[in-house]
């Protein structure tokens, strides 16, 4: 059983830690026009969200205009394919959970590609939670699954290689043949909450950040958070963790970042390294964001960044083949299914 969730006191050490990382070489870069962020999903997502947030400390250290825009479609793979196929010339980046860039071509929606296609920034670790309508009668996590024994629960996700979608199938992957539920998709996470919280759909599994306005507002009724522990956060009481119920489940941190394709001057990466170093991983914003929305304040860069997150890699590119959606097997891109 696979899950990429985080465990929130292991992804604070491991960012305290890696704060210690020595400063990099001397910056050169001065970008003389603006630089795109591609966001691949909707406005108002996870993804979204702290993108924007982080967008304005890198203008300002960068001294140029960081625009963030939104191109979603197909889990996310058509706007990372469209920041592959941009110019290698430090302008044109993307943002996403490192898990869908390192494994959208396992389950073929990009063909040849892995996160060694990409130099790697992280900032927050990010934790799903399943909530259902305010008015669904489910009051824990307990009976939600006893429900799904006896009736089709629907539930709203980013699709099948969102967070929401994949802590789904780990979820029926955990609970076994009862966890019957069946996923409706929109183009991000936002539209995805907004539906459970009308009514369109009786639940969601997307992540803690995009649904804690909701739950505040009484509009979601938090069940569970995809951890081996409590998420708490501001205003909404404590959400138990979801190994209450099923103890066998495996977890992994799931971080989210930018990503610079390869093929750039090295002067870019150098001086978005130091941009990372002094300012990125100093930021009161991206503090505040993360604790407001329920995220672990967590960043990296380069390598220490590939070694925080290889466990949520590997796990979710895995959990395709247990799963039977792998088109390609994942030691085509490096990664070992055996080992595991």
């Amino acid at each position: 059983m696979h899950m990429f969730s985080t465990g929130l006191k292991a992804a604070a050490v491991a960012a305290a830690g890696l704060m210690l990382t020595a400063a990099p070489a001397a910056a050169q870069w001065q970008p003389d026009r603006p630089i795109n962020i591609i966001v691949p999903w909707s406005a108002g997502g996870s993804t979204d969200q702290v993108t924007r947030v982080v967008a304005p400390l890198l203008e300002e250290a960068l001294g140029t205009e960081v625009v963030v825009v939104n191109q979603p479609g197909a889990s996310g793979s058509i706007g990372t394919a469209a920041a592959l196929e941009a110019p290698r010339d430090g302008y044109t980046w993307t943002a996403n959970a490192i898990a869908n860039n390192a494994t959208y071509a396992v389950t073929g929606l990009i063909e040849d590609t892995s996160i060694e296609d990409y130099r790697i920034y992280l900032h927050v670790a990010n934790v799903p939670v399943v909530s259902v309508n305010v008015d669904a009668p489910w009051q824990d996590f307990g009976e939600l699954l006893e429900a799904m024994k006896n009736e089709q629960i629907t539930i709203g996700t980013a699709g099948v290689n969102s967070s929401g979608g994949m802590a789904l199938a780990a979820l029926r992957e955990a609970a076994g043949e009862d966890f019957s539920a069946r996923m409706v998709t929109y183009d991000g996470g936002n539209p995805a909450v907004i539906a459970a919280a009308s009514g369109e759909v009786m639940a969601t599994t997307q992540l803690a950040v995009e649904q804690t306005e909701m739950i505040r507002a009484g509009r979601l009724r938090a069940l569970a958070v995809l951890s081996d522990e409590p998420l708490t956060v501001e205003g909404i009481d404590p959400i138990p963790p979801v190994t209450q119920w099923l103890p066998d489940m495996k977890i992994a941190a799931d971080y989210f970042g930018v990503f610079i394709p390869v093929g750039a001057p090295q002067e870019v990466y150098d001086t978005v390294d130091q941009v990372w170093q002094d300012v990125v991983m100093n930021s009161t914003e991206l503090q505040e964001y993360a604790s407001d929305r329920g995220a672990v304040f967590a960043p990296s860069y380069g390598e220490a960044a590939l070694e925080v997150a290889m466990p949520v890699v590997i796990l979710e590119a895995c959990a395709r083949v247990d799963r039977g959606e792998a088109v390609i097997d994942p030691s085509e891109i490096g990664i070992d299914c055996a080992a595991q």
